[in-house]
């Protein structure tokens, strides 16, 4: 049971992970070619992220003698730092791709498509760690540690061993219920930072970064005080307002023939039965498109 379980949870990351893609894509008839600028632009800001985390926060935290974010002090500085830092480097690396790459990603359910792949990316590597894991674990079994790991290792590794199989098989799906949660923020930030092009205000950046670093900032300290299970239901609130920022944000397709919408820069495109092809209205329109 335990182990069919795991299995599940891994699988379940995975198929989340895809298939919120694959149901944006279907809806809208969009191309996937915008899933994988949101998955390539994922693992992209990891590059900077977790180098930072790993170098500078690290070194902060040892400076500032917060190795231990049991105190509560240490707790909330540590998840401040770490909300943010997760907050500058993604939504900094999804507004860098709006702006260089996706240029014409201007649409409502564009961003949805480009989320899903920064979070689906996210859960189907995480997926596959978590049935790496469970394939390595059921290798280990029953093995002789001594014979198959150095000898410091050893106890190390029995005790990761005995904690792995030690969580109920309920918690195990909690890895799946998680990714969930965060495929719903995702979407709720690439729509967040879309608007920075959609309407020209670039304080929709600072809004996602805040967003961001306070869903994993509050995680991190309800993990701390209140345990997996209600900080997965504090997460599961941020999601239902994640949805709700997304639809908040909803711009609907714009009619044939309407107004150019942003992936000619926001810019009006002159039509036949609006305009007079004067001298003026010709040198104009050589520039309408951007």
């Amino acid at each position: 049971m335990d182990t069919a379980v795991r299995g599940i949870n891994a699988f379940l990351m995975v198929v989340l992970g895809l298939g919120l893609g694959a149901f944006i894509a279907r809806r809208w008839k969009l191309p996937w070619g915008l899933y994988g600028i949101g998955a390539v632009t994922f693992v992209l800001s990891q590059v900077g992220h977790i180098p930072f985390n790993a170098y500078v926060l690290n070194a902060l935290f040892t400076r500032l003698g917060w190795t231990d974010l049991s105190s509560s002090g240490a707790l909330l500085g540590g998840a401040a730092m770490l909300g943010l830092s997760a907050g500058v480097f993604e939504e900094g690396a999804r507004y860098l791709m709006y702006r260089f790459w996706a240029r014409r990603a201007r649409r409502w359910e564009g961003a949805l498509m480009i989320g899903a792949g920064h979070g689906g990316i996210e859960a189907i590597l995480l997926g596959l760690l978590s049935g790496y894991a469970l394939v390595q674990v059921l290798a280990l079994q029953g093995t002789d540690l001594a014979s198959v790991l150095p000898a410091e290792q050893v106890e190390t590794a029995r005790l990761q061993i005995e904690a792995y199989w030690a969580a109920p098989w309920y918690a195990a799906l909690l890895g799946a219920v998680e990714r969930a949660f965060a495929l719903c923020l995702h979407l709720s930030l690439s729509v967040m930072v879309l608007q920075c092009f959609t309407r020209g205000r670039w304080f929709w950046l600072l809004l996602a970064i805040g967003w961001h670093a306070a869903v994993d900032g509050t995680a991190l300290i309800a993990v701390q005080h209140l345990g997996p299970y209600w900080t997965e239901a504090i997460v599961g609130v941020f999601a239902a307002l994640s949805l709700v920022i997304v639809f908040a944000l909803c711009q609907p397709a714009e009619e044939p023939g309407a107004a150019a919408g942003p992936a000619h820069g926001g810019r009006p495109i002159l039509r036949a039965e609006d305009e007079r092809p004067t001298t003026e209205r010709l040198d104009d329109s050589r520039f309408a498109g951007g």
